[in-house]
């Protein structure tokens, strides 16, 4: 029998927490720092390179990675490839601040300006930059901060940094930079996961 693929959804606080449909079929197992929401693995993303190699077929972290400073931003990477098998890849979303500044420039927007509503509430412009105010003020905790801040060219290139081979990218949500990010080439199964077309999946960060 086959064995079912694993993917490792690092900082996603919860598994309450949906995670995109093509990993129905995939064993689901949470990985986050703070053990509240019951993480299957209780460790910061800084620290993957202490886990066993080569054990996970997708890595999936949504809105995690801005949280780290630069160089905690490698150190991150370096233990996705670690944790990755030789065929897997790196689902990752971010704020997309290129496109941030392009709309605050052309709507002439004050930092307290509205961008647009989500299932949490008014997100400003000010939240997609330092991250959402309402849940740093409540929780307390300055770890929702955002350290880090990524266009398409940088994150592509700290994806090139880490080792990874390839990067596509899907369309993602209003004002996300939505990337997945192969240790290989793309082979057909993902093209198929993501549904992308052979132009799309070749291309190359090296």
């Amino acid at each position: 029998m086959t064995a079912k693929l694993k993917v490792l959804n690092v900082g996603g606080n919860s598994k309450k927490i949906a995670i995109p449909s093509w990993y129905r079929d995939f064993e689901h197992l949470l990985l986050d720092i703070d053990p509240k929401g019951q993480p299957d693995i209780v460790c910061d993303a800084r620290e993957l390179g202490k886990l066993e190699a080569g054990q996970f077929d997708a890595i999936y972290c949504s809105h995690n990675l801005e949280h780290y400073f630069p160089h905690d931003v490698r150190r991150v990477l370096a233990g996705f490839q670690h944790v990755l098998k030789p065929t897997g890849f790196a689902e990752i979303r971010v704020p997309d601040i290129d496109l941030l500044m392009k709309t605050y420039v052309e709507k002439k927007m004050d930092l307290e300006d509205v961008l647009y509503q989500s299932p949490a509430g008014a997100i400003m412009v000010r939240d997609v930059i330092y991250g959402y105010s309402k849940e740093i003020e409540r929780s307390g905790a300055d770890f929702y901060a955002h350290k880090m801040g990524f266009s398409p060219k940088s994150l592509s290139r700290h994806l090139a940094a880490a080792g990874f081979k390839a990067v596509v990218r899907p369309q993602g949500r209003p004002y996300e930079l939505f990337m997945v990010a192969f240790r290989q080439q793309p082979s057909e199964f993902h093209r198929k996961l993501f549904g992308l077309k052979a132009a799309q999946a070749t291309a190359s960060l090296h």
